[in-house]
């Protein structure tokens, strides 16, 4: 033992130096160039040196953004956050268990187990270059950890399982929904807008892509990785992931917006215990309940590493989640880390629109539709690769018997079975989180044809836009089609603000709240339902219909209806008068006048590097004209007041937006919200910030002789 514990000692060192000799060996082989903005385009040999110097590139500008991403992915947020984070961790170790992770990256084909062993060896060499580098929980990133992220969506498939409702289920509390839950407030709504244009709309004969995510503020970096090998590839990959998630390559263009596909299913099981043992009924049979103990980590207040165990269960269908009616509920959703991260790389390397297709046979996206165009002039809307085939008598927008077997999967949907549009009459395809069957206007998919699981949401305040700005416009340029896409039309207004013009007319004549609202309403009575920095009317009207939300959401969400119908159709003269009462004291309250433009009220503020910023009213900030999604802005722009805020501060929706020209050479535009860094001393972290006010979009520097007299610095990793 004395012997093997000497020789344990003596090689620590050795393997140490190895590993920093391999590091630097790859690094000599990568090139990283900033341009002026701060972006890295990025050039290795192979791939592998490639996602080697992309990686390190994203460390440098925001490692603990890299580092967050995959304590969340793995379940140890509450080692650095504490208690609170415990139940979102359970929810990932339902789903996620390192041993399983370690054991399909042993499996996985040798090109992909290269990739994330360059990955996992850039982010080591990175932290060993930067020793001041503190990370809070991966001191050293292992390869097979890649595979816990794999698809980089703004939302998951896992994070549609109730925390509040986890929580009331494995720790015996009574369930406390949050205000979103209960429809008391409607968040901004996750997802983004991508639309193709066929040559046949193009003003010069090109397709054109718009990649349009709505995210998070500062989810994505920017870059361009290449290759010797034939890589070169530009657009945002989620931080601490190395492959593009959103952008194109000399062939192609390729935007995901969050689809509605029904992709994850209840279960309600029939349980029992016999002689301790927990079975579930399935068919004619009783079948034993999986058991297992999992543990949480957490961070205790004393700063100590603590632990909690649970008991968790699961059946056939997935783990359990909550009860309902007396039953558990499990969950079903796709599984599959090694094929979605293959295909997550491959079609960013897809030659044409058939070869994307190609490699979507992977069926490994769950969530998200697809945006394509290609310089061959061909365009696309695809529907996620992977929707499991289920009886269509059963309703699965709600838990289904897990006790019949007619219930569960029946397989993996073939994509020829899937609503897919390849190069319409019409001459574009677009989605913003609506049901495919608005994808290509008359072109579309028929809802007839699929069955009533394929998509249980239809359209949105987003869909009648962005027809309306696709028939607006005969032919598109780059500008035109960005002009678009920041159209300021709010058309749940347009529908919602004639419900109250005509309640305030039918005031009797005599009625105090006549001449007390004669000012709001005219102004809203002459409104042309668009937002601006200068728009009264804009701010008027969202400070009216967040009450109506205050008063109705509740009842919507109970109801399961959108909120918008159900407010144009529910509230009465009288609510809709008192709501508008509420906007106009709210107004005058906070901001002194009830006549404040909307730019006086949404603000973009960056003070901090800190993944949840912090909000300052006294703090310069910058006035956004841009409205939510929520009320059917495409060009999105999600804010709300904070603590200690009367301004509302965004924090979601427009980010990372480019506009891809497939002309003989490719062209492109883009504009990320704030900067590329993450570190406020840098020069990087706010300079975009004045064209994202004015949708002043950068040109994108995608060719040697684009990136010309705009390099500050080419480098290898670690110099």
């Amino acid at each position: 033992m004395k012997i093997l514990l000497l020789a344990l000692l003596v090689s620590a060192p050795a393997l140490a130096a190895d590993d920093v000799a391999r590091w630097q060996a790859q690094a000599s082989r990568v090139t990283i160039t900033r341009d002026d903005w701060g972006i890295a385009h990025v050039h290795g040999r192979s791939d592998a040196d490639a996602v080697f110097g992309m990686i390190y590139a994203q460390a440098e500008d925001d490692f603990p953004r890299v580092e967050t991403n995959f304590i969340n992915a793995q379940g140890r947020l509450a080692e650095a956050e504490g208690e609170k984070a415990i139940w979102q961790d359970l929810r990932m170790k339902l789903f996620i268990d390192p041993a399983d992770l370690q054991r399909q990256y042993a499996a996985s084909p040798a090109w992909l187990k290269s990739l994330m062993v360059a990955w996992a060896d850039g982010l080591n060499f990175y932290l060993h270059q930067h020793p001041a580098v503190k990370p809070r929980v991966i001191t050293r990133f292992e390869p097979w950890m890649a595979l816990a992220f794999s698809e980089g969506s703004i939302g998951g498939d896992i994070a549609g399982v109730s925390l509040s409702r986890l929580e009331s289920f494995y720790n015996g509390t009574p369930l406390a929904l949050n205000a979103v839950e209960t429809g008391r407030v409607v968040p901004e709504p996750l997802g983004s807008n991508g639309i193709a244009i066929a040559p046949s709309r193009g003003a010069n004969g090109h397709a054109l892509l718009l990649i349009n995510p709505h995210t998070s503020f500062f989810f994505r970096s920017e870059a361009q990785v290449s290759s010797d090998t034939g890589l070169n590839v530009y657009g945002a990959s989620t931080w601490g992931q190395f492959f593009t998630y959103q952008g194109f390559n000399s062939d192609i263009g390729w935007m995901h917006p969050t689809s509605v596909a029904d992709v994850v299913d209840e279960f309600a099981e029939t349980t029992r215990s016999v002689g301790g043992r927990l079975e579930y009924k399935f068919g004619n049979d009783w079948k034993p309940v999986t058991v297992k103990t999992i543990t949480v980590p957490y961070r205790g207040a004393d700063g100590t590493l603590k632990t909690r165990a649970f008991t968790t269960w699961r059946t056939l269908h997935g783990p359990v989640v909550r009860s309902e009616n007396g039953k558990w509920i499990s969950v079903s959703l796709m599984d599959k880390p090694v094929a979605a991260l293959q295909q997550s790389w491959l079609r960013t390397r897809a030659p044409d629109i058939a070869g994307y297709m190609k490699v979507g046979e992977l069926r490994a996206n769950s969530s998200n539709n697809t945006l394509l165009a290609d310089r061959k002039g061909e365009i696309a809307f695809l529907y996620p690769q992977f929707v499991p085939k289920r009886d269509p008598r059963f309703d699965y927008s709600k838990p289904v018997d897990g006790s019949d077997p007619a219930t569960a999967w029946q397989g993996e949907t073939p994509l020829a079975q899937l609503p897919t549009v390849l190069s319409p009459k019409n001459g574009w395809v677009m989605n913003v989180n609506d049901a495919p069957w608005n994808a290509a206007g008359a072109d579309s998919p028929r809802q007839a044809d699929f069955p009533a699981y394929m998509a249980q949401i239809g359209a949105n305040p987003r869909t009648p836009h962005a027809i309306r700005v696709l028939g607006a416009t005969p032919k598109f340029t780059a500008a035109s089609l960005l002009d678009a896409a920041y159209d300021p039309w709010l058309p749940a207004f347009a529908d919602l603000v004639p419900t109250l013009l005509a309640a305030y007319d039918r005031l009797p004549a005599a009625d105090p709240q006549r001449a007390a609202l004669a000012g709001p309403i005219a102004a809203l009575r002459g409104w042309d339902h668009r937002t601006g920095e200068a728009s009264v009317p804009a701010a008027l009207a969202v400070f009216w219909g967040d009450a109506l939300v205050e008063r109705f959401g509740t009842a919507a969400k109970s109801d399961d209806e959108p909120v918008v119908p159900y407010l144009v159709k529910v509230p009465t003269d009288a609510d809709r008068i008192a709501a508008l009462s509420e906007a106009v004291a709210r107004l005058a309250g906070q901001f002194g006048r009830w006549d404040t433009p909307w730019g006086e009220i949404n603000r973009f503020q960056r003070l901090t590097g800190d993944i949840v910023q912090p909000f300052d009213d006294k703090a310069p900030s910058t006035p956004i004209g841009l409205g939510s999604a929520q009320w059917g802005a495409l060009a999105s722009f999600g804010s709300k007041p904070w603590p200690g805020t009367n301004r509302w501060y965004g924090t979601y929706g427009n980010s990372f937006v480019a506009v891809v020209e497939f002309g003989p050479q490719v062209k492109a535009l883009a504009i990320s919200a704030g900067g590329q860094s993450g570190d406020p001393g840098s020069q990087h972290f706010t300079d975009q910030v004045d064209r994202y006010r004015r949708h002043d979009f950068r040109t994108v520097y995608f060719t040697p002789d684009d990136l010309k007299g705009h390099v500050k610095r080419a480098y290898h990793p670690g110099r």
